[in-house]
């Protein structure tokens, strides 16, 4: 990485007190800083497989991506760094996680951008530890404090699920569509046509929601569905199996682990990376999509209409059409009709 976030800025303030400390990095980590803070021992977990995929590189075994940490991630640590994110249900479920299994007296450092509401840790950790911000800069906060209790943490009590219809979409949180339906995910499902056939690949899948639906009024699709945040892969995992259908989830950062080649790519893309806006995604997604399908296939994604992505389309597919557009949203659809598409 070639710049540090200003979370990460402002714990490099205090880089001398963590040179003999035993740290676990955790939250929503997007630069390497575990890799460049000089401490006793860095160990990394994140949710993000683009985090991790970044931080392994460098850490090796001492970054683990996964739905919760495990015991032998935490063992030896005596230090929390936790970068806030800014979904604060997300934070409780790291949070308690973590600090279930980090000795009492381990020290927690909280840090996190003031916009995101990084405050409510003092609040929300009460219980466990009393936080004092310690620092505040870059538009940041710092707050410290030591674990005088642990939370007792059970994963299967944060599942949530709602009704879509007559399926059931089984949620954790952190995960996109998580209470409902969103409005751009329904204006794209609203231009699927029954009985679509082959294979389809839903980037970014969330709880499930596009695929599964997609699914019952069409059969014979055969489903693969990719999320980098690792409550997202669990999430559709389990509403795939709720609604008794088939399909293949795994973690992937846009394409770095897709192979093969999809008769559709379905996506409502994020334009976010925590709390930063980055459009890196979805133009990877639609970059990429060329050397995913197979002619004649295509991309349907739905997008905020400020978007400026029918350009890409067009350097990739030569041409897109708008199936349908709202005042907030465009549903895009592009079809790969020339071989010399591909080698793009």
């Amino acid at each position: 990485m070639s710049a540090f976030t200003p979370a990460s800025e402002v714990i490099l303030r205090h880089s001398d007190e963590f040179t003999q400390r035993r740290v676990l990095f955790a939250g929503d980590l997007q630069d390497d800083l575990p890799a460049q803070l000089d401490t006793a021992l860095s160990r990394v977990h994140t949710q993000q497989y683009h985090h991790w995929q970044m931080l392994e590189r460098a850490l090796g075994e001492n970054a683990q991506f996964s739905l919760v940490a495990t015991p032998e991630m935490v063992a030896d640590c005596d230090t929390l760094i936790y970068f806030w994110p800014k979904n604060k249900p997300e934070a409780q479920f790291q949070l308690e996680n973590l600090l279930s299994m980090m000795p009492i007296g381990s020290d927690l450092f909280v840090v996190g951008e003031n916009r995101s509401g990084v405050r409510s840790a003092e609040q929300m950790v009460e219980e466990y530890a009393t936080l004092n911000k310690i620092d505040s800069a870059r538009r940041c906060g710092l707050y410290h404090g030591l674990l005088q209790s642990q939370p007792v943490f059970d994963a299967e009590a944060w599942w949530g699920e709602y009704p879509l219809g007559d399926m059931t979409i089984k949620t954790l949180p952190g995960v996109f569509s998580r209470d409902g339906l969103d409005v751009g995910s329904n204006l794209l499902l609203s231009t699927l046509k029954p009985h679509t056939k082959g294979k389809v690949l839903d980037i970014g899948c969330g709880a499930g929601v596009l695929s599964t639906m997609l699914a019952r009024f069409s059969p014979k699709v055969r489903l693969y569905m990719t999320d980098v945040n690792a409550a997202a892969v669990a999430a559709s995992k389990a509403t795939l199996a709720a609604n008794d259908l088939e399909g293949e989830v795994f973690a992937s950062n846009v394409y770095s682990d897709v192979h093969g080649r999809y008769d559709m790519i379905i996506s409502n893309p994020p334009f976010h990376d925590g709390m930063q806006t980055s459009l890196d995604a979805a133009q990877q997604l639609i970059r990429g999509a060329a050397k995913h399908l197979n002619m004649g296939g295509e991309l349907r994604i739905v997008a905020n209409a400020f978007l400026p992505y029918p350009q890409i389309l067009d350097e990739t597919f030569g041409s897109h059409e708008v199936l349908v557009q709202t005042g907030r949203f465009k549903v895009y659809r592009a079809v790969l009709a020339r071989a010399a598409k591909a080698k793009r």
